[in-house]
């Protein structure tokens, strides 16, 4: 009797084995595939191994708790970045940084080369915001942590000029999107003799993301405003028309319900760095989020028609950066905002700020993107999109 109850024991036990092996190689089966998945998207940038680029200076009031969400512009062979800062006061100053190659920035100016007005008079403005606090602030301020200043800025070169657009905040129920400039001279030389600010959008609303595209189009002024649910330009003589009121954009910023199915980008944010003009269309990048992912932004991009660029020709079926490192979940986790992108060279350099705190960048051939977001990459489009390709 001892014999065959061995036989069974013995049994049982290495069938407990294969069970056990088998379940793991399927475990390891999946964890593969899924990483293979992954490496083989085509649009996929590359972030820099330097990455964060940029970071808060401890020893440095004005951005010594986040810097993030930068434009810029290619001038003189260098990359000059224009970026968020916060300091402990919780007020958005611009600042500024260059970089030969475009990741490595050795040079970084000691102090904000923009702000649009002085702190007596952010002071004025407390009562307005909601709720009232003159600090950064993360829990109160989870747009970035501060109540005030110019956030976010896009940049653009244009008729000799350095176009700079910026979000204003002034409490929840109002935000407004200004402009100013200074020559390219000035930019090269460190002259930061800056324009009276200018208001693109009206008063007691909120709009955000606006910008301007880098070249005039018969002779005017062109202003991206909108992505969701349509690409919306308008068109200026002169930039004052918005400032004095003589002319208003109606802009909107909604959720785009027609593209059920198109899951990972089912909350379009907003427009990210100003339009790339290439041979083929404007290169435009944008934010969305995904229902079945809440909570991260993740980058998108489109390509728009050269003559009409409400137009979309072409539009990833994916989403080309997705915030999955260390600087992109820091201290609000799940942010990738792309506020800046030039061309240098072959390459083409995409700026954002990770997590409201850091800034990266991630790079790719400029014509091997846009090739693959042409051929098969793309969602195919009709009068609206109703299939993937």
């Amino acid at each position: 009797m001892v014999a065959p109850n061995k036989k069974k024991i013995v049994k049982k036990v290495l069938t407990k084995k294969k069970v056990v092996k088998k379940k793991t190689s399927k475990k390891v089966v999946k964890k593969t595939k899924r990483k293979a998945k992954i490496k083989v998207r085509p649009l996929n940038l590359k972030r820099s191994k330097l990455n964060p680029i940029i970071n808060p200076k401890s020893d440095s009031y004005w951005e010594s708790e986040a810097v993030f969400n930068p434009g810029a512009v290619v001038s003189s062979d260098r990359v000059h970045l224009f970026y968020r800062a916060l300091g402990p006061d919780g007020i958005s100053r611009v600042g500024y940084a260059s970089s030969k190659d475009g990741i490595d920035f050795d040079k970084r100016h000691p102090h904000p080369v923009y702000m649009p007005e002085t702190d007596q008079e952010f002071a004025t403005h407390h009562p307005y915001t909601s709720p009232a606090r003159l600090a950064y602030d993360r829990g109160l301020y989870m747009s970035g942590g501060g109540w005030g200043g110019c956030e976010d800025p896009r940049a653009v070169k244009l008729g000799g000029r350095l176009y700079l657009t910026f979000n204003i905040f002034n409490g929840w129920g109002s935000i407004r999107v200004g402009v100013t400039s200074i020559s390219e001279d000035d930019l090269e030389q460190g002259r930061w003799n800056w324009r009276r600010m200018l208001f693109l959008s009206p008063p007691n609303q909120i709009h955000k993301n606006w910008m301007l595209f880098p070249e005039k189009m018969d002779n005017k002024f062109a202003i991206l405003h909108s992505v969701s649910p349509d690409v919306k330009v308008d068109y200026l003589g002169t930039l004052e028309e918005l400032h004095s009121g003589r002319k208003v954009i109606t802009s909107s910023r909604s959720e785009d319900k027609t593209y059920p199915h198109y899951t990972w980008e089912s909350w379009i944010r907003g427009a990210g760095a100003p339009p790339i003009k290439t041979k083929y269309g404007w290169l435009v990048f944008y934010h969305a989020m995904d229902k079945s992912d809440p909570n991260r932004y993740k980058l998108g991009t489109m390509l728009l028609d050269l003559n009409n660029p409400q137009k979309v020709l072409y539009r990833s079926k994916y989403p080309i950066l997705e915030p999955d490192e260390w600087y992109e979940n820091d201290w609000k986790p799940g942010i990738i905002y792309a506020s800046g992108a030039v061309v240098k060279g072959d390459t083409l350099f995409i700026y954002y700020g990770g997590g409201d705190k850091h800034i990266g960048v991630a790079y790719t051939k400029l014509d091997d993107f846009i090739d693959k977001l042409m051929k098969n990459e793309h969602i195919v489009l009709a009068t609206r999109p109703t299939k993937v390709k």
